[in-house]
């Protein structure tokens, strides 16, 4: 068992994110995960990470507060504990468009086995 207490997690900066901080939880250099990597990501009352597109399927958890996703067939707010998928190819935009922070868990294949 690999274990990441929060108190332990390391911060990263995710390209195309704007007043959003990333904490690795698992895979990459915080675990030694195989298929997948997990992030939480904490949006600032604005915090936005902008329209693009990724070659595969990624899923989404807020964990607290309001988050607006907005992919090009539609929108959706998502609470605490929705969740969604983004497929793979598809485009989409993330905004908090409120005063409070939001947080969100990611869930991300590799793109190949990680080193």
């Amino acid at each position: 068992m690999q274990v990441t207490h929060l108190r332990d997690a390391h911060a990263y900066m995710a390209p195309l994110h704007h007043d959003v901080l990333g904490l690795r939880l698992q895979g990459h250099d915080a675990t030694h995960t195989k298929s997948f990597w997990v992030g939480l990501s904490y949006f600032l009352p604005g915090g936005c990470a902008d329209r693009s597109v990724t070659p595969f399927e990624k899923v989404y958890v807020v964990v607290e507060g309001e988050l607006t996703l907005t992919t090009d067939e539609n929108e959706q707010v998502l609470c605490a504990l929705d969740s969604c998928v983004i497929p793979a190819g598809e485009y989409r935009a993330i905004v908090n468009r409120t005063n409070r922070v939001a947080s969100m868990l990611v869930i991300i294949p590799y793109a190949s086995t990680p080193e």
